[in-house]
């Protein structure tokens, strides 16, 4: 089996140089038939890739623990969901986790694009089997997931936080968000190199930059979940660099879908959305080498390994050839390109918008490279904390969440200040008057929270205006219902309407984060059986401890009965897990949701003693749970906008027109 596995990668990194050096030639000497023996090369990469995964989790499954990977994340015990997720509990399964999901992407782009790539864009193919070349030589030179030994009677177990439900699906997304905005960055790239600088690369990387930006997102809420529940200490992002590796790429692409519209409308920004794919690309590339070499201190990354050096060598390159490539075509990118005619109009707020998000995701970049600067160069780690970060959050963030609302009430290339204050009138009325309601009922303490709500409604507010003065203008014309007005004035333009979702969504989280982070409650003290801790109009009382054994782990809890304000209120269970193989303890939050009262109880049990003691802390968190319901509307809104459009699926055709896919009648 590890003789298949091996061979079967060997096969895919030799399918993958060929694919990079035969169509770079092709791509360079115009020659078609090598340039179509590359794309078959790239193609033909993704089934022996697959046939390697398959291997690696068939011995996960099987307990082959002579497979060195599957002993060091795996056992016996270990429950069959999480023996599959083991694939990518260690550095080199995610390594071929990456490849994989590399190579299916490259393989759907290529198919999908093929006519546009052949003709237009045949530098794509290279790009993207250089890439695949640089994972597929790590596999199998520097860090091989099928090397074996004398197999042991079982495995070490998967790290005990890995075992979770979330974690079957935050790493796959969050490898898919990252892999995924390999697509625009190769087509870019081959735009640049094929001097095509029109928006064919655009519409036909679009939907690819989409599905990863969602996923990214989603990627994050998950993980933000899973460490709610899980690593108890009652938060769900406690700005660890590798949750901040995450975040970067998500703000730049954010900011590169903005500003693309402005490109596809108004043909500007084109050397700034090239530059955004770049920065975006890098900073992927950055978040996979700081999970993956250990050179940051953090729960979610591996050990230090040797493909540290490899990484820090190849993002380099990447950085290079693209800043270099970028110079030598700015004269291609900068022709024709029209100005900013107005300060006030709805490019500029984009242009705001982008400034704003590049500006965060580079501090963010800062504070999370500063440790390991300060460690090269004085020998000193000087951590940077959440306070830093927090900052620049309210610093960018609140402007940028004012920005969501005002952006689609401006018109395109000048907006007069009659039109402005007739687009703004309704959502600062609304701003204003939730701002007034907070301070009467006594929430207005906080300037940075009083701000996040206010900005919030006037968000909300303006995007029930958009959608209502849409639907009355699409019933005045076509007449019907207003269900099929709405109807049709989403189908006409999904995009857009897609885009005001995310917009709400967007409101929802800020609103979760400031009550969350600014108005939370917080009791912590040792209890005794019969004692009882109080906080925020909650009353636990400790009555005692249980046990039960299980196959893979024990469960040891604290039980608490609840009162609230004198009412009883049931009992909650927290406490901690002992894992067999792992020889480890895990914390278990006991969380109670009360959607009425729009708050959570959080409660942890930890350090019990032998007279029967335990230390409990207890939060009750305010609107934390507006997070995870914004990551349901989030995925709606992404949804909306991915769905097939007609008048997108008119551009699509005509630009494919233009490169010959379809012949008209």
């Amino acid at each position: 089996m590890a003789l298949l596995g091996s061979g079967a990668l060997a096969a895919a990194l030799g399918l993958y140089v060929y694919a990079a050096l035969a169509g770079a030639w092709g791509a360079a000497r115009s020659a078609r038939k090598l340039q179509r023996s590359a794309r078959n090369a790239l193609l033909a990469a993704l089934p022996a890739t697959a046939t390697a995964t398959g291997v690696l989790v068939t011995a996960f499954v099987r307990h082959d623990f002579s497979f060195v990977y599957v002993a060091e994340h795996s056992s016996r015990t270990l429950p069959f969901a999480y023996r599959v997720s083991a694939l990518w509990g260690g550095q080199e399964g995610s390594l071929l986790l990456w490849l994989l999901i590399l190579a299916s992407v490259s393989f759907g782009a290529v198919l999908l694009n093929r006519r546009l790539v052949d003709r237009t864009l045949p530098w794509a193919v290279p790009i993207l089997a250089a890439l695949a070349s640089f994972f597929a030589y790590l596999l199998v030179f520097v860090s091989s997931p099928f090397a074996t030994q004398t197999a042991p009677l079982d495995g070490a177990g998967l790290n005990a936080s890995l075992q979770n439900p979330y974690m079957l699906a935050h790493p796959p997304l969050l490898y898919v968000g990252y892999v995924g905005l390999t697509v625009p960055f190769a087509f870019a790239m081959a735009a640049l190199l094929s001097r095509r600088l029109d928006a064919r690369w655009l519409v036909a990387t679009r939907r690819w930059t989409i599905v990863s930006w969602t996923c990214l997102g989603l990627a994050i809420l998950l993980g933000s979940k899973w460490a709610y529940g899980t690593i108890g200490w009652g938060g769900y992002f406690a700005w660890d660099p590798v949750e901040n590796a995450a975040l970067m790429p998500w703000l730049t692409a954010t900011a590169y879908l903005h500003s693309v519209m402005v490109q596809e409308k108004k043909g500007m920004l084109r050397v700034w959305n090239v530059s955004l794919v770049v920065l975006t690309f890098s900073l992927a590339l950055l978040g996979t080498f700081l999970t993956r070499s250990g050179i940051v201190d953090s729960i979610h990354s591996f050990s230090r390994s040797p493909i540290g050096a490899w990484f820090v060598g190849f993002i380099a390159v990447v950085v290079l050839a693209s800043i270099a490539l970028v110079v030598v075509r700015l004269p291609l990118l900068r022709a024709r390109s029209p100005q900013l005619e107005s300060l006030v109009s709805r490019e500029a707020g984009f242009l705001y918008n982008n400034l704003l998000l590049v500006a965060f995701a580079l501090t963010v970049l800062w504070g999370v490279l500063f440790p390991v600067l300060s460690q090269t160069v004085r020998g000193v780690p000087y951590s940077v904390g959440p306070p830093y970060y927090d900052f620049f959050l309210r610093t960018f963030g609140l402007p940028l969440l004012l920005l969501t609302g005002i952006g689609p009430l401006i018109a395109w290339r000048r907006a007069s200040l009659r039109s402005l204050r007739r687009s703004l009138a309704v959502p600062a009325v609304a701003a204003l008057a939730a701002g007034v309601a907070l301070v009467v009922a006594g929430d207005g303490g906080e300037p940075a929270g009083l701000a996040a709500y206010t900005f919030s409604a006037f968000v909300l507010t303006a995007i029930a205006v958009e959608f209502v003065r849409g639907t009355r203008a699409r019933r005045s014309l076509d007449g019907g219902s207003w269900a099929a007005a709405f109807s049709s004035l989403v189908s006409r333009n999904r995009r857009r309407y897609g885009g005001y979702v995310v917009h709400a969504a967007v409101a929802m989280l800020a609103i979760g984060i400031a009550g969350s982070s600014l108005y939370r409650a917080t009791a912590e003290r040792r209890l005794h059986r019969g004692q009882t801790i109080a906080v925020h109009g909650y009353s636990l009382r400790y009555l005692g401890t249980s046990f039960r054994p299980g196959a893979n782990h024990d469960e040891l809890r604290a039980i608490l009965a609840v009162s609230r304000h004198g009412a009883r209120d049931g009992v909650v269970a927290a406490g901690r897990n002992h894992y067999h193989a792992e020889a480890f303890f895990g914390n278990a939050a006991a969380i109670r949701t009360d959607w009425l009262r729009a708050e959570d109880l959080f409660v942890i049990a930890d350090s019990f003693d032998v007279d029967g003691s335990v230390d409990v802390k207890v939060i009750v968190n305010p609107l934390v749970d507006l997070i995870w319901l914004a990551g349901v509307v989030f995925l709606f809104g992404s949804f909306v906008a991915l769905w097939p459009d007609a008048r997108e699926e008119k551009r699509l055709v005509r630009h494919e027109l233009s490169v010959g896919k379809v012949v008209p009648a």
